[in-house]
């Protein structure tokens, strides 16, 4: 009988590397973690904006942003916990190992040591992946989340508070999935935030009127699920450059709370391609309009990203939106989740989004807002069943909604 895979005690190297290549070594010691480039990689294996390839390494006292971005949060970090805590202590490194493999979001991927993953979640892996189809459909007497969660939980990198999985795609009979890689995103909004799922369908279903980008999206036929298929890959399935606001200036996610969305344009303006630097800049002046007139308190730096193909082809772009919600239905006095001229007040952003414009070079903000509050408008009423199905996210939407349509059209 074949012995089962060793545990390491600890994790304190691992192989960094990108689609173009071996990047180099992430090491942790006694004062902090160490990420050098090999030698002979190559410029486009670099793995960050902000971490250019050089001599000497990249030293921090946490871990760097660009590996702190997917590390799971909440739902997942809780359930991880709950997996390995009576085989070892988990630590950063340790679930970057777990989570931080191929299939995590962006192009950056570690090589966990041999055995790790079999050690912890025999039998991962195996290629069957999930039909959307079924997912949609599923009408099974289990919850289909707590189903999926023990076959995708160590392979989510991807974060987040709200309870999240990433699947992989099988075929549909009819071939309709093009790639073997592709992977979706499911969510469950879980007994703690009722109707979620109908609250991001709402909303993201609301952005995509108002014409700002969003990837494929679903909900389910029971209205427990939301699914959307990652947007970090090409039609091709090669993996894009994705990092986080976050990530970009250099905080990690413990920080994702602070800052400003002036700051946020700043950097758009920075790392946005000179081309796609207008559009990037409109598009976040229409995504952040739209979560102040959502009652949307969750769109932290972590929630806005850049897309890239190659480090070095400088051809940089706003990511599409996502994780758009009403977060008023479930935290009455909910605030702007960074401020904006200021201040994180809902009623004060309708002043404060003239100036913002400003900083976003866009012209005539008022026409603009004007556009979202009917796209607003004309969604709620067009998803009204949906919404008659989840009665606190359409009184969180409707309160904030009319707060802010209130005072600004007259």
């Amino acid at each position: 009988m074949a012995s089962a895979p060793a545990i390491p005690a600890s994790i304190d190297r691992l192989r960094v590397g990108t689609p173009q290549g071996d990047s180099g070594l992430l090491a942790r010691t006694g004062e902090g973690y160490l990420f050098g480039y090999h030698a002979d990689a190559p410029r486009s294996a670099e793995i960050s904006l902000l971490m250019p390839q050089r001599p000497e390494q990249y030293v921090s006292r946490e871990l760097h942003p660009i590996f702190q971005m997917n590390l799971p949060e909440g739902y997942v970090l809780e359930r991880l916990r709950q997996r390995l805590a009576k085989a070892t202590s988990m630590d950063p490194m340790l679930l970057l190992a777990l989570t931080g493999r191929e299939a995590a979001i962006g192009r950056v991927h570690v090589q966990a040591p041999a055995g790790l993953v079999e050690a912890f979640a025999p039998g991962e892996g195996d290629g069957r992946g999930e039909r959307l189809s079924q997912i949609l459909a599923w009408d099974g007497a289990e919850d289909l989340f707590e189903e999926l969660a023990p076959r995708y939980l160590f392979r989510t990198g991807v974060s987040g508070v709200q309870p999240k999985l990433l699947v992989p795609e099988a075929r549909e009979p009819d071939g309709k999935v093009s790639v073997a890689t592709v992977d979706l995103i499911v969510k469950s909004g879980g007994a703690d935030y009722p109707g979620l799922a109908v609250n991001e369908f709402v909303c993201m279903s609301i952005a995509r009127r108002a014409g700002i980008p969003v990837p494929e999206f679903h909900l389910s036929d029971n209205r427990q699920l939301f699914v959307m298929r990652r947007f970090d890959r090409t039609a091709d399935g090669q993996a894009l450059g994705f990092e986080e606001m976050a990530v970009l200036m250099a905080r990690g996610a413990a920080q994702k709370y602070e800052g400003s969305y002036e700051q946020v344009a700043r950097f758009v303006s920075l790392f946005c391609s000179p081309d796609r630097r207008l559009a990037s800049l409109a598009q976040l002046f229409d995504q952040v309009a739209l979560s102040c007139i959502l009652g949307n308190g969750d769109a932290h730096l972590k929630n806005f990203g850049v897309l890239y193909g190659d480090p070095t082809s400088e051809d940089v772009w706003l990511a599409p939106a996502y994780d758009l919600v009403n977060t008023t239905a479930y935290i009455a006095e909910d605030s702007l989740a960074l401020t904006l001229g200021g201040s994180k007040s809902f009623f004060a952003s309708r002043v404060h989004l003239m100036d913002f414009a400003g900083r976003c070079q866009v012209g005539d903000p008022r026409g603009r807002i004007l556009g979202l509050l009917a796209a607003v408008e004309a969604g709620m009423a067009a998803h009204a069943g949906l919404l008659a199905e989840a009665p606190v996210v359409r009184a969180g939407l409707r309160g904030a909604f009319e707060q802010f349509a209130s005072g600004f059209v007259s």
